[in-house]
């Protein structure tokens, strides 16, 4: 039996949510790492065909010999990186200073640079490569996000609000569930590419505003990452903390992270429920039927 709350009274005053989406909203870790262990897989099976009539240049048999020996927990470590200089990069990015990249960009480039960095530099082609960095136009989402977002979207503006470039929330927003019977379901779609600026800077959260015509404090910002909604929280909207498995930013037992749940206005755990729970203690009634509440409104 679900934990009793009281319904926050700022719950009446909201009509917009804004969704972080990676790792919030979906799941990347799993994805990207059976990407890479797959495809590197693929192509050392098919190295004995290296004298065929490709015009592509095999990859050498040191490259292949170093793919060979790496295992599945190793395509983890590789894929935290990956996304670990993702964060780094949109965390430093400049406004009006750092030449813009959009993240399909910066996914492919960081690519490169990572399989040079591990020593497999040739194993896959261009073509492959580019392949492999579009992955993350293709995550699942977790398994109470769509049923969450049904249920606050019968309340509330849904919004997508992410460091994506609208290509890949365009792709991930038709993103089915496990039963294939719903997509993603954003009824709004806004990406940082708008702003020329990345989360967390506050020109993202400003240009959202404007753009959604509503006050502060009629927004509140869902993600599961704590700096993500202090930025947030410093131009006034609400923050909603989803734990997601593997996307704390730093340990449990720090004193910012004991801090953080006196501003947090509304603190899921993870296990709790997700979304679905969010929706629950906002007072929405969680058993209802909303049936289909998506349809992405620009």
């Amino acid at each position: 039996m679900p934990a009793t709350h009281q319904v926050p009274p700022w719950a009446t005053e909201i009509k917009a949510l804004t969704f972080d989406v990676f790792g919030t909203s979906v799941a990347w870790r799993e994805k990207i790492v059976s990407a890479l262990a797959s495809a590197t897989q693929s192509k050392l099976s098919s190295a004995s065909a290296s004298n065929s009539t490709s015009s592509e240049t095999p990859p050498s048999e040191q490259v292949l010999s170093r793919a060979r020996s790496l295992t599945r927990d190793d395509w983890a470590r590789f894929a935290q990186e990956w996304r670990r200089a993702y964060a780094d990069w949109t965390r430093s990015f400049v406004p009006d200073e750092t030449p813009w990249r959009d993240i399909d960009t910066f996914h492919h480039e960081s690519l490169v640079d990572l399989l040079t960095k591990w020593q497999l530099d040739g194993l896959f082609t261009p073509s492959e490569v580019e392949k492999l960095s579009l992955t993350w136009h293709d995550l699942p989402p977790w398994p109470d996000t769509i049923r969450g977002l049904q249920l606050l979207g019968s309340r509330y503006h849904t919004v997508a609000l992410s460091n994506a470039n609208q290509a890949i929330l365009k792709d991930l927003n038709s993103q089915k569930g496990v039963d294939g019977s719903s997509p993603l379901g954003f009824q709004r779609l806004l990406s940082c590419d708008m702003y020329q600026a990345y989360k967390p800077n506050p020109k993202v959260y400003q240009g959202t505003l404007r753009d959604l015509d509503l006050q502060p404090g009629e927004v509140a910002m869902v993600a599961a990452h704590l700096g993500d909604l202090e930025a947030a929280k410093k131009e006034g909207l609400r923050a909603i903390y989803v734990a997601r498995p593997g996307e704390l930013e730093f340990d449990a037992d720090e004193d910012k992270f004991k801090k953080a749940k006196e501003w947090v206005d509304l603190w899921v755990e993870e296990g709790e429920g997700g979304m679905v729970e969010a929706a629950r203690r906002l007072g929405i009634n969680v058993d209802i039927d909303v049936g289909d509440v998506a349809g992405v409104l620009g």
